[in-house]
């Protein structure tokens, strides 16, 4: 059935640059304001004497937004043109976090986290969409790596202004949605010179992406499976280990900054070696690294295995973004890209709570065990698709 989709894929069109921009800009911006939002909200909340499952439940309300707006895409994307949808989706997220800089009511906050949901997933499915449309095959590997280390590197930005700001009186709030106001803003200027718009999703795309590519949507359930794991569980690993707060809060900071930097690197291979390979082998390399981690004891060896463990896990994604432009054409993108938010969504529920769990009942160690053992799983589902495509060309 892709063949469909992908006999005029592999035309050698002249990349959109603008829209490139537009698309990186765009999601850099939204990944500074949630790395920055989820620990603040979640130390606010605490100093306020609000419970952890009150403030648990909030989080939960994000994710709820997320998983509804990817629902509503296909509506959305016919009703609203896509680059334009990007801008209001920017405008959004710039007036929730304002909201939450005026607002103390608690219910408040459960709305404008809710909004704050729905408008990210607007942000990240559109713009997926539209950097496929608007790069040629030759560069995608490395456009996509480009993409993630925006990503990842908002996330790791996010988190150190904290005590640059501090918490009290909203300021990083308000800060932030002007940071993200003149973002929208930049888009709308940039995206006057685009030559290609991200087009509306199919009706029914999202059950029709998920039948043409199982192992896609799986490739980035394992990814959202890995990456809460690591940034949820890891800094709580190293506390009840014995390590010094400071020492566990910089250890989100080496999660999220060699990955941002490997990123380029994994794009640059998945222009020049087999895609599939390469998303095995970083499926791969994130379970044996998740499994070493209880062998370590010196902080250097913690760290650098930290690294590679992001790094790898990361990789998954920018293989499985790759692809999904390399395959899919038109509405198909939308969908897919539809699919892989509610996909990450999935699988960093599943993450979070089962690794938490595991680590309760069984061993502090339990938990990446538990995690790199799973991994090996999807690697050896994944290598034996891969197989079994190869067997079938022949």
């Amino acid at each position: 059935m892709h063949t469909a989709h992908t006999t005029d894929i592999a035309a050698d069109i002249a990349p959109d640059w603008a829209a490139i921009a537009v698309v990186i800009l765009g999601v850099t911006a939204f990944a500074v304001g949630q790395g920055l939002t989820y620990p603040l909200i979640s130390l606010i909340l605490e100093s306020r004497g609000v419970s952890s499952s009150m403030a648990g439940l909030n989080a939960s309300v994000f994710a709820l937004g997320l998983a509804s707006s990817t629902l509503l895409i296909g509506r959305l994307t016919q009703r609203i043109r896509g680059d334009r949808l990007i801008v209001a989706s920017l405008c959004g997220v710039s007036v929730c976090l304002a909201t939450f800089s005026a607002f103390d009511e608690l219910w408040i906050w459960f709305v404008a986290r809710f909004l704050l949901g729905f408008c990210t997933s607007i942000i990240y499915t559109v713009s997926e969409a539209w950097l496929n449309t608007a790069c040629p095959d030759r560069l995608r590997g490395r456009v996509s790596g480009a993409y993630s280390a925006g990503m990842c590197a908002g996330f790791a930005a996010g988190p150190l202004a904290i005590p640059l700001v501090g918490i009290e009186d909203g300021f990083a709030f308000a800060l932030t949605a002007a940071y993200v106001a003149l973002v929208a803003f930049a888009s709308v200027m940039l995206g006057r010179y685009a030559k290609t718009k991200p087009e509306a999703s199919e009706a029914g795309g999202l059950l029709t992406f998920v039948r043409m590519a199982p192992v896609l949507t799986l490739m980035v359930v394992a990814f959202g499976f890995s990456d809460i794991a690591a940034i949820s569980m890891i800094p709580l690993y190293f506390v009840e280990r014995g390590y010094s707060q400071n020492f566990a809060a910089f250890v989100v900071t080496m999660v999220a900054l060699p990955t941002a930097l490997a990123q380029p690197f994994v794009g640059w291979l998945l222009d020049r070696l087999s895609r599939p390979v390469i998303a095995v082998s970083g499926s791969l390399i994130a379970a044996v690294a998740f499994l070493a981690l209880p062998l370590m004891t010196s902080e250097a060896a913690l760290l650098i295995t930290i690294s590679i463990l992001g790094a790898a896990s990361f990789s998954l994604y920018t293989a499985a973004l790759t692809l999904l432009g390399e395959r899919f054409r038109g509405g198909l993108l939308v969908s897919g890209a539809a699919v892989f938010a509610l996909a990450y969504a999935i699988g960093s529920a599943a993450g979070s709570g089962s690794t938490g769990l595991t680590m309760d009942l069984i061993s502090v160690d339990a938990g990446p065990v538990f995690v790199g053992l799973l991994m090996l799983v999807f690697t050896g589902f994944f290598a034996f698709n891969l197989v079994r495509l190869r067997a079938a060309k022949r």
